[in-house]
């Protein structure tokens, strides 16, 4: 299993779409829409670097399935291939809302790194 991931600051502005980009590309069974998923993965906010949370730091991975997460993942996780990394950058309208919407991560772009390690 390959080691929890450092990311970079990102410069220049929050984007406002979705940016996803293949650090390692998986030649495993591949993540479909509305699928079940078993990763590892990172979470930083974009405009400071600091981390937010991270399911290596709880020293297992997560499994659940896509419909029920952020907009940002249930697009940027299928047509990924286990054995990948893969950073997603989403802007608010797809992780947790506009800023005063309640939860801590409102109105944040947030960078997420993440590992696929099975789909079911």
């Amino acid at each position: 299993m390959a080691s929890k991931p450092e990311i970079d600051f990102l410069e220049g502005p929050a984007p406002d779409v979705l940016v996803i980009t293949d650090i390692i590309v998986g030649d495993g069974a591949e993540a479909v829409p509305g699928g079940r998923v078993e990763v590892h993965y990172l979470g930083v906010d974009f405009e400071t670097g600091e981390q937010f949370d991270a399911s290596w730091d709880r020293g297992e991975s997560i499994t659940f399935p896509l419909a029920g997460l952020i907009a940002g993942w249930q697009e940027g996780i299928p047509g990924m291939r286990v054995g990948g990394r893969r950073q997603l950058v989403i802007p608010p309208a797809l992780a947790y809302g506009e800023a005063g919407t309640g939860h801590r991560l409102s109105g944040r772009t947030l960078v997420f790194v993440i590992d696929l390690l099975n789909v079911g």
